[in-house]
């Protein structure tokens, strides 16, 4: 990355300042000794990309957790994909099943519960078949015997009422990536049991709280393979991920860390064919700018009354003029100004 503020006072350092009446008034014609070195003016698309080492993975990996106290005597395998209704583990061999919803399950639903966990529950009983209820937000008797039908599906005693800890939500199917406890293990209340993920691969980036408006939900990225190969990609969620510290600094207590975790979905999943967990790199792009003439950073002179020029060769004869600078990128720096048109020649100061 060039940064603008650091580039222009090294382009400036080593360059003689242009004299004050030729600075700003379009040129004066000088005679006697060319530039050592030329550049041309182009006109190009500047585009300011700062690249980060990601992971490419599964995505951020949640954790279920028993609600209720008993033995686990079920898991579903570690790699294995489960789908909504499916069931993730068993406790005393009551299934605890996955549900799609972004509300996280918190308390036991029946008959005059209401509320929007009310509703995500209800969708989902509809999604898998059940019928007889209006999907809303009240919870009535139509509902539970619907819910005795599921529960006599699942083996479950048929209560008609949902307790809390037998489903677990997620936005979607999800991949198990870890058993947290094993078959026979005694559970308690909290207790992680399995870990799991998203089942689309995707690259996961951590940034600085500093580089947060690279990564906007939607942006475009670039993602660069192990194999050499890039590919388009997509910001599709950001995390806001703060770690308070182990314990190792001064006194004892690390200071808190804030990071911004990125997850980036890519346009052609079958380009990941092959890689399961590797390193990449993501191309965020800073800043675009269309269709604009750009010059050599290293072309740029410091005017005596401030502001830069550029030194534009005809010829035999060279002549200062002042310029407007925008973005800079690749070593390139947008410039506007009087007398500056695309394939003009500009001096480069040794």
């Amino acid at each position: 990355m060039v940064v603008a503020s650091a580039v222009v006072v090294a382009a400036a350092a080593g360059v003689t300042a242009a004299v004050a009446s030729g600075g700003r008034s379009g040129g004066t014609p000088a005679r006697g000794g060319l530039p050592p070195a030329t550049a041309q003016v182009t006109r190009q698309t500047l585009v300011d990309a700062e690249s980060f080492d990601g992971e490419l993975g599964y995505g951020a990996t949640h954790t279920a957790a028993a609600r209720t106290g008993g033995t686990v005597t079920s898991l579903a395998a570690t790699g294995s994909q489960v789908s909504r209704g499916k069931p993730l583990f068993a406790v005393d061999d009551a299934k605890v099943v996955l549900l799609y919803g972004k509300l996280p399950a918190y308390r036991a639903l029946g008959p005059g519960t209401s509320g929007e966990d009310v509703r995500q529950f209800e969708r989902n009983l509809a999604a898998l078949g059940y019928s007889g209820f209006t999907v809303d937000d009240e919870y009535t008797s139509a509902t539970a015997d619907a819910v005795r039908d599921w529960q006599e599906d699942l083996g479950l005693p048929e209560t008609g009422r949902v307790e809390l800890g037998r489903v677990v939500y997620a936005d979607g199917a999800v991949r198990v990536e870890s058993h947290e406890a094993d078959l026979g293990d005694p559970a308690q209340p909290g207790q992680a049991v399995l870990t799991w993920t998203g089942t689309t691969r995707v690259a996961t980036v951590s940034l600085d709280v500093d580089d947060e408006r690279l990564a906007k939900r939607g942006t475009k990225v670039t993602v660069s393979l192990p194999n050499g190969k890039e590919v388009a990609g997509t910001v599709s969620d950001t995390e806001t991920v703060i770690d308070t510290g182990t314990g190792g600094g001064a006194g004892g207590q690390d200071e808190p860390e804030t990071t911004i975790e990125v997850t980036v979905t890519v346009a052609d999943p079958k380009a990941l064919t092959g890689f399961d967990q590797a390193s990449v790199k993501v191309a965020f792009t800073a800043a675009e700018r269309r269709d604009v003439l750009t010059v050599p950073v290293a072309a740029l002179l410091a005017l005596a009354e401030g502001g830069y020029g550029v030194q534009l060769v005809e010829g035999a004869t060279t002549r200062t003029v002042a310029v407007e600078t925008g973005l800079f990128a690749a070593g390139r720096v947008e410039v506007s100004g009087a007398g500056l048109a695309e394939g003009a020649t500009v001096g480069m100061p040794t």
